[in-house]
């Protein structure tokens, strides 16, 4: 699948957290004053891209993301690596300890614990 702009990605951050949307509602959700037509426009490209799919529901279409929700994450989680942190997950995993440590139990930090050795062992092999 070909990068998104950070518009598009945000229609689709939108249809992800939402479901199926009609281009009324997702210009709702923005709030920030973009045109029906622009929205539409935006949501034609996406699915001319592949990324999210149109049905005619009723006389008006419904939009919904192309892919799982698991697929998406991890595309996005490899944009923001590269887009703040050089393609460094050492980085990331450094940035979401430092905001998140505090708030973390000890079952918690334990589990990365050991996803961390069990990365590890894989590294050796």
């Amino acid at each position: 699948m070909t990068e998104l702009s950070r518009r598009e990605r945000q229609l689709v951050e939108i249809l992800l957290r939402k479901g199926k949307l009609t281009s009324q509602q997702v210009r709702e959700e923005l709030a920030d004053g973009t045109s029906n037509s622009t929205i539409r426009t935006l949501l034609r490209i996406l699915a001319d891209k592949g990324h999210i799919r149109a049905n005619l529901v009723e006389g008006r279409y419904e939009y919904e993301v192309a892919q799982s929700k698991d697929r998406a994450a991890k595309a996005s989680l490899k944009s923001l690596l590269s887009t703040f942190y050089g393609n460094s997950a050492e980085k990331a995993m450094a940035a979401l300890i430092d905001q998140s440590a505090a708030k973390m139990s000890r079952e918690q930090l334990d589990r990365i614990a050991q996803m961390i050795e069990a990365a590890r062992k894989a590294a050796q092999k």
